[in-house]
């Protein structure tokens, strides 16, 4: 008969017959830090959708593609930190029957919608880039360089808001990819405002917008498939499963073997195992689950943790239990 004991990063062990209530596993990434990223994003929020509108106007004032390209930029990022907020604070929310794990992965979600919303705006900056070039505008230098240098000193405040989040948190990694595309589009537009003012080239606006919006993508490439790994519970990155399965061979003398080990992360550094282990002798379990416990969560950050031990050889061994089986 199979016995599955769960570890939740505690020092003792438990026996579950339930649903399991996740929400100790959370309060490093939620609790009061949850609340004071909540309070981070909407500062940030109300901040950048002020931001967006003056230099929508003074995009339209002065004719600037570089102001209006980076006022749409800044749409898409105040809707992209409402929705981090939505899903911070729907994050701290408790497990329930139909979610035993809580709503942690919202702000995965986030993250990767974040991440697609920048592809779009890419593509609106380089249509109209190209429209400016083969159609020069006339732009009104002096309005565009004082709304730039505006919202140059915003995104500077927003950036330094959100600064200091956790590396894995991808929903404030979203929201922080957002707002420093506005710093750089900010940035874009200061010294095409420069170029026209001082230089007379008109083209460096929609040149400068073009060379930002190339910056994006690549960040927006790296958000999308940092976030979709953890939507399809990949190995947690820098972490060697078969890293992880030598030292639970290592960690107590009465462990035989390991296999069936799947290891991935719910969301902002929510580390999660399940394992199948043999041991030599049945009655070294309660040692043997406390030193896998303790291993996996001292040396890999992982808390929450299921362990099946296999009474003799593993009884599902006909359908490759005994193999290397990884997430």
């Amino acid at each position: 008969m199979d016995m599955t004991h769960d570890h939740h990063g505690h020092d003792h062990d438990h026996d579950h017959d339930h649903d399991h209530d996740h929400d100790h596993d959370h309060d490093h990434a939620h609790g009061d830090t949850g609340r004071g990223r909540e309070r981070k994003l909407l500062f940030a929020f109300v901040l950048t959708t002020a931001m967006m509108a003056a230099e929508a106007a003074g995009g339209l004032w002065s004719g600037s593609l570089a102001l209006l390209a980076d006022a749409g930029h800044m749409m898409v990022d105040a809707l992209a930190l409402l929705l981090a907020f939505v899903g911070a604070w729907l994050a701290t929310k408790p497990a329930d029957a139909r979610r035993s794990y809580g709503y942690g992965r919202l702000e995965v979600l986030a993250g990767f919608v974040n991440a697609l919303t920048q592809f779009v705006l890419v593509g609106f900056i380089a249509w109209e880039a190209v429209e400016r070039l083969l159609q020069p505008a006339q732009i009104l230098s002096g309005v565009m360089l004082a709304v730039a240098v505006a919202g140059l000193l915003v995104n500077l405040l927003v950036l330094r808001t959100l600064h200091g989040h956790a590396h894995d948190d991808v929903n404030m990694a979203s929201a922080s990819l957002h707002v420093l595309g506005d710093l750089l589009g900010s940035v874009g537009a200061v010294l095409a405002a420069l170029a026209v003012r001082w230089l007379g080239w008109n083209w460096a606006d929609p040149v400068l917008s073009l060379l930002v919006s190339l910056l994006i993508l690549n960040s927006a490439w790296r958000l999308l498939r940092r976030s979709a790994h953890i939507l399809l519970e990949g190995v947690p990155e820098g972490l060697d499963t078969a890293e992880v399965e030598t030292a639970l061979r290592q960690a107590d003398g009465s462990i035989r073997d390991v296999h069936h080990l799947h290891v991935w992360q719910l969301a902002s550094g929510s580390r999660m195992a399940t394992v199948h282990v043999e041991l030599y002798d049945d009655g070294a379990g309660a040692a043997a689950l406390a030193a896998i416990n303790r291993t996996l969560l001292q040396r890999f950050g992982i808390r929450h943790v299921t362990v099946q031990v296999d009474p003799g050889h593993c009884p599902d061994r006909v359908r490759g239990c005994g193999g290397h089986d990884h997430a």
